[in-house]
């Protein structure tokens, strides 16, 4: 196991429903309301926030694509948004 492993578990209620445990609630960041996403990898499965975990795959999605796009510094950016609040 990992260093920050920590094993908790939870009752599987008749319809399928559990409670997740405080600190895991706290370690994923999610309240009441919030979503979370299941991985399933073979036979185990990830909980994450869905929030963050859209978020990773967004970045995922997006690597490379400033330097694709000609954005190699901080003042390409700059002046990139400074032009797009000009046409706007």
């Amino acid at each position: 196991m990992y260093v920050d492993t920590f094993v908790d578990n939870a009752k599987v209620m008749a319809k399928g429903q559990v409670t997740i445990p405080k600190d895991i609630r706290a370690i994923l960041g999610v309240n009441s309301g919030d979503r979370i996403t299941f991985i399933v990898e073979g036979n185990s499965v990830r909980m994450v926030n869905s929030a963050v975990y859209a978020m990773q795959l967004l970045q995922q999605d997006m690597q490379g694509e400033a330097e694709r796009s000609g954005l190699t510094s901080d003042d390409d950016v700059i002046n990139l948004v400074k032009d797009l609040r000009d046409e706007a």
